[in-house]
């Protein structure tokens, strides 16, 4: 009975489940975290009461969920000129057809203020993962993203 039920667990719940690292890989791209350089990978753990960032093995920082103001999400499209100049010089169709292709990076910022102690961070997140930290992060801080390139700035 025991090994149909472990059976019967193993088809039922994905592995995913019991993996002891449920973080986000993220790139800092710049904030208020002054000892972390622009393009450092960091993990962004979402727990029910605060937003982790890790960022060393030993250093770390933790956002109470309440204490988060905004939210705001946006997209880097650039056409891939570098890498179509570099195959160009091999094959020029291959090279044609990459000047062509978009590249998108997707971008989330995030800002709070913790009794007084305010802080934003930007970060980019892997295309997968992008839509999974937005539903995660306005459902333990009760905000709503923003899509920053929607905002126009009025002078």
């Amino acid at each position: 009975m025991r090994q149909l039920i472990a059976i019967l667990l193993t088809l039922l719940v994905p592995a995913t489940v019991f993996a002891a690292d449920n973080g986000y890989k993220i790139i800092y791209d710049g904030g208020s975290i002054g000892e972390v350089k622009s393009g450092a990978s960091m993990k962004l753990y979402l727990d029910d009461k605060q937003v982790r960032l890790a960022y060393d093995k030993s250093m770390s920082l933790a956002i109470p969920a309440g204490s988060i103001t905004e939210i705001s999400y946006g997209q880097d499209v650039h056409r891939r000129v570098g890498t179509a100049i570099g195959l160009a010089v091999i094959s020029l169709g291959i090279g044609a057809i990459m000047l062509l292709s978009k590249s998108k990076k997707h971008y989330v910022g995030l800002t709070w203020d913790d009794a007084g102690k305010k802080g934003g961070i930007a970060f980019q997140a892997d295309k997968k993962d992008y839509r999974g930290i937005l539903a995660g992060l306005e459902g333990i801080s009760g905000k709503k993203a923003v899509n920053s390139d929607a905002m126009t700035v009025k002078n």
